[in-house]
């Protein structure tokens, strides 16, 4: 039987399932994990802890990130098109939300052969059972269900499985009840795989690449190209960045490592592969078997650096750059579009806005809201507790209308004003009062209570720290016309040093303050909960942070910005904030007030888990290093902006929710990348540089997965080491299970040529 196996339901490539990648996935970790937490989502359920609707959108969320089967078919092309099936003559049968899905199989177990099933499993949700079944002779997908019904006594059965296209999520070893592996992977097909197979040669791609015969056991047509360059193409590049073609004695090991490289392109597919890579001369089943043995063995996510370079080789001669350059500088100037349906908070505090600066509010109003909320915390995915620390930055031109964010944080900041202006009063009755007082005279201690939670940027470092104290916990917040005012609390332009409040207000458990020796002198030891907005324009803000760019304020600071307006465009006009407005948002601030304790929303965290992934997949297919280290705090961001919008509003959530906080994350990662993404990845690459010469390095590391005696020599004269050591060094390694004899031993006249390989302890090790 061939079926097909893919990473995910949102996979484009399936490829066909081999017994190895089945164990694989059902001895995963990843597996067990997704499985364990939507079973302890069916028991928060259960307990009453969640709805039935959050426990289905956990499921199904948690589901996507399950490898698939497709037990009912290959596919053409590999993709999963029910118009490109290629029938594998099993079928799947479920028995759905039954109380005890083990005790229905000892049922059914007896009738195992009868029936022809080769595969039985619980399901990801452990309230069913899955069963995989060859079809019997003559009968279609269709029948096959109906004849299985019948013989279960089955009257209601999922009829959907009728789609060849239909996927079955893997689970862990532990719920797998039965499975007959030689069935499930023998030769025999049934009537209807015969005639699917009989299908003209057309269809198929049989062409030789590189003027040799290139060898497949699966009739898909595989794409032709790959970032528009041919496959021919690339091999060339490739087979050059390698040293040009093998000589007869180390085919094999080139073969590897081609595999090796060529599977960042092939998807980890070695019949696709196989489409591509010539046999250079070997045996076929040799020739097989090694790039099978390339696809299994461990490698980083990240493509080699050696077919990055032979992708722009590629490029280069076909005169792509030019072209591409300019289409990603096009879509690097245009920010993501906001939701037409926003949450209804938002909705509100926007409404008087002009549309210009819409996006600009929808942030900036974050750090203003998670000020009103005191003793309330959140768990993120990593089980790590925040508090909601929000920091905003608006970069645009001048002239831009930076002030648009003013009117709404005004508002939003109305009740703490009015209730920082009392404490305000009573401090200034309390220092006029001590002042009038002489040395030697009892003076009154500070009065307590006195929570000002409002602060003036222009403020000295003790200051800061005594409000810190004063305020019970509660957070800060100031609002900065300009970004160089946070200088001033750590006492003006002191190199660094005023970043690092920036730092420590985001992270969680954090200590700052002062101690002084005088009595009269500020000493504490407080954490900082500091919100607060600033605005600046472009290259103020550029400059600003050029000395900081990977030291972690720019990941930790929510970004916006104000597009820039047509010459001559007409002026913005603004609504009215009144008191209907004023009226409407009271419900909102109260919720946040009273919130307290660790509140938590299942559905905010299944959607961060989403959005992790979502950034992971942009990372993979662009390379970006930088874009893939800004994500991992743009989602925390992302996620305590959810949770404030969920407390503010009555603790409820909807897709309107959900999708402005999918929004709010890619606009801030695009503001990230277009106002800082070159200077970091330069900043980055000048630090790598600078510190990879001095000190000692790991030279195994500096060798590729497979490599020669020579190479290693080489790379010893390289870094200077001496040459009557490489015996005892590659020895050395080998013992400690660092690497092992890759090929035949050699002969002594051919010694330098003798290949080895790091082994898989060591990969997974590093």
């Amino acid at each position: 039987m061939t079926f097909g196996i893919a990473n995910n339901v949102k996979s484009q490539v399936v490829q066909v399932c081999t017994p190895e990648l089945l164990r694989q996935a059902i001895d995963s970790p990843h597996v067990g994990r997704v499985c364990a937490e939507i079973k302890d989502a069916l028991e928060k359920k259960q307990r009453g802890e969640i709805t039935p609707q959050e426990y289905e959108d956990i499921k199904g969320s948690m589901k996507k990130q399950l490898p698939i089967l497709t037990p009912h078919a290959t596919f053409r092309n590999g993709r999963r098109k029910n118009e490109d099936a290629i029938p594998s003559g099993l079928s799947i049968y479920d028995l759905d939300h039954i109380p005890n899905p083990e005790g229905r199989w000892e049922e059914i177990a007896p009738r195992q052969q009868e029936l022809g099933i080769v595969m039985a499993h619980v399901t990801p949700s452990t309230e069913g059972l899955r069963l995989i079944f060859i079809i019997p002779q003559g009968k279609s997908l269709a029948e096959a269900q109906a004849w299985m019904a019948q013989q279960l006594g089955d009257t209601k059965y999922d009829e959907c499985v009728k789609d060849y296209a239909r996927c079955s999520f893997m689970v862990p070893r532990d719920y797998i009840l039965f499975m007959d592996e030689e069935g499930l992977f023998s030769e025999g097909v049934s009537a209807q795989t015969e005639n699917c197979l009989s299908t003209p040669l057309s269809l198929c791609d049989t062409s030789p690449v590189s003027g040799e015969e290139s060898v497949t056991t699966e009739s898909f047509h595989y794409p032709s190209t790959y970032q528009a360059i041919p496959y021919p193409l690339i091999l060339e590049v490739l087979e050059e960045q390698m040293g040009g073609r093998p000589e007869h004695g180390s085919r094999n090991n080139f073969i590897f490592s081609m595999a090796c490289h060529l599977r960042y392109i092939c998807d980890d597919d070695p019949e696709w592969i196989a489409k591509v890579l010539p046999t250079y001369g070997e045996s076929r089943d040799k020739w097989m078997a090694t790039i099978r043995s390339a696809c299994n063995r461990n490698q980083t996510k990240r493509m080699p650096r050696i077919m990055e370079r032979t992708l722009e080789v590629c490029k280069s001669r076909l005169g792509m750059k030019e072209e591409q350059e300019e289409v990603a500088e096009q879509d690097a100037d245009t920010p993501p579009p906001m939701p037409k349906n926003l949450p209804p908070l938002i909705k509100l505090l926007i409404s008087r806005t002009p549309d210009i600066y819409k996006a600009a509010v929808a942030h900036a109003v974050f750090p203003a809201l998670a000020t009103h909320l005191w003793q309330t915390r959140f768990r993120y995915i990593d089980n790590v507790e925040h508090e909601a620390t929000l920091m905003n930055v608006l970069m645009a031109g001048t002239g831009a209308g930076k002030n648009c964010i003013s009117e709404p944080i005004n508002r939003i900041m109305a009740d703490i004003r009015l209730r920082d202006q009392e404490n305000l009063r009573r401090e200034r009755e309390w220092k006029k009062e001590i002042q009038s007082k002489g040395a030697n005279k009892d003076k009154r201690q500070r009065p307590e209570g006195l929570v000002i939670q409002e602060i003036d940027p222009d403020m000295t470092n003790a200051a800061f720290v005594q409000r810190l104290a004063d305020a019970e916990n509660r957070f800060l917040y100031t609002k900065m016309n300009e970004i160089d005012q946070f200088d001033s609390l750590k006492g003006g332009g002191r190199g660094k040093a005023q970043f690092q409040i920036m730092c420590l207000a985001f992270d969680p458990n954090n200590i700052y303050g002062q101690t002084r020796i005088g009595s009269g002198s500020v000493s504490e030891r407080v954490s900082i909960r500091f919100n607060w907005n600033a605005s600046t324009t472009v290259s103020k803000g550029q400059r600003y942070f050029s000395q900081v760019l990977t030291d972690g304020p720019i990941s930790r600071i929510n970004f916006c910005t104000i597009p820039e307006r047509e010459i001559g465009a007409e002026m913005p006009i603004y609504g009215q904030y009144d008191e209907g407005f004023d009226e409407e948002l009271r419900p909102y601030i109260e919720h946040l007030c009273n919130a307290r304790g660790l509140v938590d929303c299942p559905k905010a965290r299944a959607l961060s888990r989403r959005l992790i992934e979502e950034c992971a997949d942009f990372s993979r297919l662009s390379q970006s290093r930088v874009y893939e280290n800004l994500s991992y705090r743009a989602n925390v961001i992302a996620y305590l902006k959810a949770m404030v919008l969920y407390v503010a509003q009555g603790e409820r959530w909807d897709k309107r929710t959900e999708d402005f906080i999918r929004w709010s994350l890619h606009y801030d990662l695009w503001c990230k990348m277009h106002f800082f993404g070159n200077e970091i990845e330069m900043a980055e690459n000048a630090h790598y540089a600078s510190s990879s010469k001095p000190g000692p390095q790991n030279l195994l590391d500096l060798l590729p997965d497979i490599f020669t005696r020579e190479e290693a020599q080489q790379m010893r004269q390289k870094m200077g080491l001496q040459r009557g050591n490489l015996k005892s060094m590659l020895s050395n390694w080998k013992q400690r299970g660092y690497i092992e004899l890759h090929g035949e031993e050699m002969p002594q006249t051919e010694l330098m040529r003798q290949c080895y390989a790091k082994t898989d302890w060591y990969l997974n090790k590093k």
